[in-house]
This record gives C-alpha cells, structure tokens and sequence, in this order.
C-alpha cells in the first residue's frame, strides 16, 4: 500500500485547507465516516464541517476543558451554539493527557504521571500529534465515537490544523488498544 502523507515545512493554521483536504481523499478512500477535531473556538470545526459533511461525514469538535478558562480559551455559548446548528457534535471534557488530579501533584510534588509521558512522546512527533490522540480519546470517552471503526483525527500547533491521523480509537482506559494507522499530515518540524 503506498499513501500520500504531507509534511509542512512550517506548523500553523496556513496549513489547515491542504490537511483538510487530505482528510477528505482519506476518509472517501477507507469510508470514514467520523473525523474527530481539535477546535477551540469553532473555526476549524467550521471548515471541517464545510468539507466533509457533504460526504455524510459527522464532525466531532474537541474543546478545551473549562479549567483554561482564566487564559480565554474554551468555546463560548455562542460558537458552541453556531457547531450545534451545523450538526457538528461538541465534546469538552479533562484533557485525557494531562491536566486532571494528578497534574496538580505534579505542580506541586514533581515527578511525571503515565499521562504526561505518553503526552511528551507524543510531542516528538508535533504538538498537533499529541492534540489529535488526545481529542480521540476525549470523544471516545464521551461516547460521540464509534470505537469500532476507524476515525481521523485532527489537530494542530496553535491554532488550526496541521495534523491529520488515522486511528482505531480506544478510550483513555484502554489506551494500549488505540492504534495510530496512518499520518495524513504533520509538521515536518515538531
């Protein structure tokens, strides 16, 4: 099998229609019908939702959890409500790698729980690699993903998308089941 996968030079949000577009030709090739993605105020889950919902693919935005609410990042009501009117479903919920009760002993005490290792391994590949596995597992555990079937997930540095992945999901307990199948896209420079 011989697939095509993007490299950028450069991560950001200028890559986000090029990684969208590989998520489309991906997803009508394996008949995907869930692409899961990192969307902190909606605009990316717009364009996915632009894209690929005439193809009959459902969008499941990821937000950032409430906690981070201090630094001005979850989605509001209203561009919550604006998904919702699309059809898009929103997921918010703890960051499955990270930032729960042990992060606060980490803070506090030191040391690293099993979360932020796999979080900085996954770091070595982007941070939009560590952002799709961790909003994958997110809607896996809110019960908006087909754990069953193979989804895409997508994410980025910032904002925007520059990561795409194909994946059989798992929820966070079952972690070791998930299985990162194909990179569409990613930074060449993490």
């Amino acid at each position: 099998m011989e697939i095509k996968t993007l490299l950028f030079e450069r991560a950001g949000r200028h890559n986000t229609t090029a990684t969208l577009g590989a998520v489309k030709e991906r997803a009508e090739a394996l008949g995907i019908k869930q692409v899961v993605v990192a969307s902190s105020h909606g605009a990316t889950a717009r364009e996915a939702h632009e894209m690929l919902s005439p193809l009959g693919i459902q969008i499941i935005a990821v937000t950032l959890s409430h906690s981070f609410e201090s630094e001005g990042w979850p989605m509001t009501p209203e561009e919550r409500a604006e998904l919702y009117a699309l059809g898009v479903k929103v997921c918010t919920g703890t960051h499955a790698l990270g930032d729960g009760v042990g992060s606060a002993f980490t803070a506090r005490s030191g040391g690293r729980g099993t979360e932020e290792i796999v979080r900085e391994t996954l770091y070595r590949f982007s941070q939009g690699m560590k952002v799709a596995v961790e909003c994958l597992l997110m809607a896996a555990d809110a019960g908006m993903v087909d754990v069953h079937s193979e989804v895409i997930a997508v994410a980025g540095t910032s904002d925007g998308a520059d990561t795409a992945i194909v994946c059989k999901p798992a929820y966070p307990r079952t972690f070791l089941e998930l299985e990162i199948r194909e990179i569409l896209a990613k930074p060449r420079v993490p």
